[in-house]
């Protein structure tokens, strides 16, 4: 029998990534544990199987590595090593060593890194017995572990994990034998519906109307279960950030521990992917502006640690995450000193909290006066909203000076298909997601002008609107009744207005391709029954668009 290498291996990837996330995640529990024999038996086993997986591939180098931290983990199950600060630094940059190897090992490559020897000699020391000590006020260099900074490696490693987790993904049996079944039971219907269509049996209109509804049920039962397959807990992409936050808080002098909260709530894979890099940029921000030193928090009447809460729960169809810190909060005289610098003009007497506090996702909009290798120059929150947006979701920040800041993201449960509200504009279909939609009314005959956008009366109060047919440069339709459909942006709340309304569908989401990367106003698009395609409309950059050039939106 002919032996598949190439599957072989990304199973050997697939596993060795689940069991060293199972070791980084026992490592972090023996800092606080470090008498807890299960814990350090956990990491051994990991590493033993690391050892012979990679003698089963002859990765000669990944076997010698995991060969030595097998003895030194031998020396610390045996009491003749203590686990302390420093051993737990050599075994997580350890875990990242052999994480190397297995991305690698992926590409077919096998060969020790610089890292890789330098901690390679420093554990061979540690089990010869020695440890670093200093001499005539200096530490011997070949006793010193690997020095890197922590915020590169760890997006480093989370990158590499992304790569592999966004390839691979488990899937339960049963659901695989239901996908199977519904496979064969609508190759079945539409047998028995392309029957009667060709006349070979005898039916009338309403026969005919059954056999599409079994077939449309049965479509509809197997597209919600190709989705749930899709939905993955969000637990183990929060838990990734543990060790990011002990490498941060290290490197920046400062006490903070990560609490989760939500770790069971599912959402589709390509979101979880999507949402690694701006979690990441929020709790490195959390970590470097909010948290303060220890000391200064002592003199707040804080405790010494600070928190950071990572929460995620189910709301109206989506999913929000929200991450809370405890620290010093947000300066409101500082993000409109470095908005004006920046040339963004505001006047600070009509703006809200709230208001001045959304300048933080402006690009270059800093409160920091140094820039280091984590932040000063003023892009970190500017990328969150732009990958927020991405995934047509919105993202918010509110704060309270000395107790900590929240910063809210909602996004869609799966990017794969949406519930829009189709509308048509100047002879084209145009979908506006539903979880925009408010409400929908008719436009007053005096407001049908030539104008591109005007105010109607919603209720005794203004709303501002924008012609999507005058905007988009189409003709509207020249008489009979046009409609308006109120939506709501980030933090305002307009119309649009529109010639026909075409009613609630839901659509596959298609990429709009490279030609259409200066479509600032769409998101995506969509192929409707008729065969012509839908643009999706991206309402955020609709109406921060109307609100810069048209009419302020309050």
């Amino acid at each position: 029998m002919e032996i598949d290498n190439e599957l072989l291996l990304k199973t050997f990837v697939t596993e060795n990534e689940d069991g060293l996330a199972q070791m980084e995640q026992a490592l972090l529990d023996l800092e606080f544990r470090p008498d807890d024999a299960e814990l350090l038996n956990t990491v051994f086993r990991v590493v033993h199987s690391f050892k012979g997986n990679a003698a089963i591939f002859e990765l000669r180098y990944a076997q010698e590595f995991a060969h030595a931290l097998e003895d030194l983990l031998d020396r610390i199950r045996t009491r003749q090593q203590d686990f302390s600060p420093d051993i737990a630094d050599v075994l997580l940059t350890s875990q990242d060593v052999m994480r190397k190897f297995v991305s690698q090992a992926a590409s077919g490559k096998d060969a020790p890194t610089s890292q890789s020897k330098k901690l390679l000699q420093r554990i061979q020391l540690l089990i010869e017995g020695r440890s670093p000590r200093k001499r005539k006020g200096k530490r011997d260099p070949k006793l010193e572990a690997p020095e890197i900074p922590a915020a590169t490696l760890t997006e480093e490693i989370s990158t590499e994990s992304a790569q592999v987790a966004a390839s691979t993904l488990r899937v339960d049996v049963r659901k695989l034998d239901r996908l199977l079944d519904l496979t064969g039971e609508i190759a079945i219907a539409r047998g028995r519906t392309a029957r009667l269509i060709e006349g070979k049996e005898q039916c009338s209109i309403e026969d005919l109307a059954e056999a599409h509804n079994i077939e449309a049920a049965l479509q509809t039962e197997l597209q919600e279960l190709v989705m749930k397959v899709r939905m993955v807990p969000v637990g183990p992409m929060f838990r990734q950030y543990l060790r990011s936050v002990r490498d941060l808080a290290k490197e920046l002098g400062k006490s903070v521990s990560l609490e989760i909260e939500g770790g069971d709530v599912e959402v589709d894979t390509s979101v979880v992917e999507h949402l690694r890099d701006p979690l990441l940029h929020m709790i490195r921000n959390a970590m470097d502006h909010g948290i303060e030193l220890p000391e200064q928090r002592r003199q707040a009447g804080k405790q010494s640690a600070g928190t950071i809460v990572l929460r995620a729960w189910h709301e109206g169809g989506g999913i929000s995450v929200e991450v809370q810190d405890d620290g010093a909060g947000l300066d409101r005289d500082k993000i409109l000193e470095a908005a004006r610098k920046r040339g963004i003009t505001a006047d600070p007497a009509e703006m809200s909290d709230h208001e001045v506090y959304q300048l933080v996702f402006e690009s270059g909009v800093s409160t920091t006066a140094q820039v280091s290798n984590l932040s000063g120059r003023g892009v970190g929150m500017d990328v969150v909203r732009r990958n927020v947006q991405s995934l047509r979701g919105s993202v918010s920040i509110s704060s309270q000076p000395g107790l900590g800041t929240t910063v809210h993201l909602r996004f869609p449960l799966t990017l794969a298909i949406i519930d829009g509200f189709a509308v048509e504009v100047g002879g084209n279909t145009y979908v506006i997601p539903l979880d925009r939609v408010i409400e929908c009314v008719e436009l007053p005959k005096e407001r049908q002008s030539n104008d591109c956008s005007g105010v109607i009366s919603l209720r005794g109060k203004p709303l501002p609107y924008l012609d999507l047919g005058q905007h988009f440069g189409c003709t509207a339709k020249a008489e009979g009744r046009r409609s308006v459909i109120v939506v709501r942006g980030e933090s305002q709340v307009a119309g649009l207005a529109v010639d026909e309304l075409q009613g609630q569908t839901q659509t596959v989401i298609k990429p709009l391709g490279k030609f259409f990367e200066g479509l600032r106003w769409a998101v995506g698009s969509a192929i409707l029954g008729t065969g012509r395609v839908a643009l999706i409309l991206d309402v955020s950059t609709l109406l921060k668009e109307f609100c810069r050039n048209e009419v302020a939106v309050p």
